[in-house]
Order: C-alpha cells, then structure tokens, then sequence
C-alpha cells in the first residue's frame, strides 16, 4: 500500500481555542414545514434530516453579520483566552469556505478587524471542510522552522444565505424528489466560527503539543460534491462511500508511521451526520463515546466544526490525553494530526 504524506513535530503547540455559536437556532422541523408541500407532492417522509442525519438543529447569524464578522469573533475571543499581546501573532491564517468575493482576501479584511501588525503575513487557506486542519498542519511548519513565534488561525462560516436560497428552489411548484435529494446535503450546514493561537513549547511549556499527522488524496471524487453560496449541489451516498473508504485507507497506511490503531483519548472527527460518524468509528474501529458531537445541534460547520467540536470539550481534557483530529473535504481530501494535551 502506497503511503499517506506524514508530518512530525517536536516544538509546535496550540496555545489556546476559542469557538462562537451564531445565535439564531434553526430547527430541521421548521425546515421541514417549509418543504411540507414538496414533500408531500414527492412522496417524501419528513423528519429525515433528525431522524436520518441526526441533525435535531442548526444556527444562523443575524443578516447583517458578515463571515468577515464571525471569523473576527472567534479571533477576538482566543486572543482573549490566550492573553496575548495582539502584536505578537506574526501570521494569520483564514481557512473560511464562506466568503463574499473573490478578492481581496478573508485574511485581509479579518487582519484589520483585529487590529493586528503590520508586519503579521496574512492570507487564506482553502481546503473545502480540511482548511482548518490544513492551516494546523502549515502553522505546525512554520513554527517548527523558527519563522514566527505565533500563528492565529481563524474561520467563519455561514449558511443562512445558502439555505434560504435553497429553500425558495425546493419549495417551489416544479421541486422534484430527485431536487430535495441533490441538494439535501445544503440542508445539514450550519453556522459558526473558530478560531486557534499556535506557538511553540519552547516559549510556552504549557501548550499542547502537536505530535505529527498525515494527509491522503482521492481526488477522482472532485465531483461528488459543489457548491457555491447560492447552491451545492451532493452525490450523497457517492460521496459517503468514497469518504468511508478514502478514511479506511488513510487509518491502515498510518499504521507504518504511527500508533493510532492501538486508540486515543478523544477522536475530534469533521462533523456531518449521524450516518457518517457511525460509519467511520465503526470502519476504523473507534469508539464513540470518545468522539464529541457537536452535529445535532450545530450541523456541518465546515472547515469551523473540528476546532468548534474539540473546543466543546477542551475543559475536559486533562494533561497527556492524545487527542486525534480527523478531517474530510469534498474533493476528496483528508487529513489527521494528533495533540498531546
């Protein structure tokens, strides 16, 4: 079997983590009402986005919140954490799927929200739902060569726009079953932001440690699932099969460089669905009482879920725990890197 790409680090840390929820709860029963005559018409049972996908709710921002807004939230709150001096953090990274335009950057707009240096490298990183774990793996790099001492990571993501769109098309008199289905997937987004300060244990012999990771392509899926602010659109079953079994490859070819197999303390797992989440602990032989879900009520937060689901249950952890943060993005990409808390 061909190998995954691996990373190892002896010095890089996270310092501190930070999530904010949007404050608007949008219940998939009130999605349900709103599609009741198409579903109807189609012959479709209601509730399966609570009963199916497990996703009971999910949250939006208030209209005039930006994505701008939401990263810049979650920024201000881990610097607040942290109690850093904003002036120290010599690179920012935005891993937002969501954005308003194409250029300038998220980056741009966030840097300047938070007042931060001048002399602060700022750019996006965008992976699909893996950008975060991405930025993780790249913050990691960069410290570990001495270019910066402190390296914030932020994203914001919304899905009001998107789900508002999507229910005007599918509650409209032409909406087919074959509609709902292609576009069910928009249906289980939600809305939230993120954010994390990483360091080196050089400088902060508290911080948590990041062990190493490894990253695995099966991008003849590309196409399983697009998606624009306005519409995405989902090959839903391709796109579970191939992401199952790009998972199960990854997991028995990181047997070569790590002990992951013999269990962890916590799985930190991208979070979609009931179905999913079943699929993979079941595949890799994980137990799910070690996974934090934050999907029921939260629903797909993009590359913003894994640290939102790891922050839910950060003051719960206690020194040594190892801690494996799993990630998938449509295309398909998937990435792994282990804490030591």
């Amino acid at each position: 079997m061909q190998r995954n790409a691996v990373q190892r680090y002896d010095r890089a840390a996270v310092l501190a983590l930070a999530s904010v929820d949007a404050p608007i709860v949008i219940a998939s029963a009130w999605i349900d009402e709103q599609l009741s005559r198409t579903y109807e018409r189609e012959g479709i049972r209601p509730g399966l986005l609570a009963d199916v996908a497990g996703i009971v709710e999910r949250r939006w921002w208030e209209p005039t919140t930006t994505f701008v807004d939401a990263a810049a939230l979650a920024g201000e709150a881990v610097l607040a954490r942290s109690g850093l001096d904003r002036d120290r953090i010599g690179m920012m990274i935005s891993t937002s799927v969501c954005r308003d335009h194409l250029e300038p950057s998220v980056a741009c707009a966030v840097h300047h929200r938070l007042g931060l240096s001048p002399a602060c490298v700022n750019f996006d990183l965008a992976n699909a739902c893996l950008g975060f774990v991405n930025a993780m793996h790249l913050a990691s790099t960069a410290l570990e060569a001495g270019q910066f001492d402190y390296v914030l990571i932020v994203d914001g993501e919304g899905s009001r726009h998107t789900q508002e769109r999507t229910l005007e098309r599918l509650a409209g008199p032409q909406a087919t079953a074959v509609d709902v289905f292609g576009e069910f997937a928009s249906l289980t987004l939600g809305s939230g932001a993120a954010a994390m300060i990483m360091t080196t244990n050089d400088l902060h012999p508290e911080a948590h440690r990041m062990v190493g990771g490894v990253a695995r392509a099966a991008t003849e899926h590309h196409g399983l699932c697009v998606g624009t602010l306005d519409r995405m659109t989902t090959d839903t079953q391709g796109l579970l099969r191939a992401g199952v079994e790009l998972s199960e490859i990854t997991w028995s070819a990181a047997r070569q460089d790590f002990d992951w197999a013999d269990g962890m303390d916590w799985y930190v797992m991208h979070q979609v669905s009931q179905v999913h989440t079943a699929m993979i602990c079941a595949r890799l032989g994980l137990d799910e009482a070690r996974v934090p879900m934050i999907f029921p009520t939260r629903g797909n937060v993009g590359p913003a879920a894994i640290p939102m689901a790891l922050a839910s249950v950060q003051d719960r952890l206690v020194p040594g725990d190892r801690v494996l943060c799993m990630g998938m993005g449509s295309g398909l990409n998937t990435s792994a890197i282990e804490l030591l808390w």
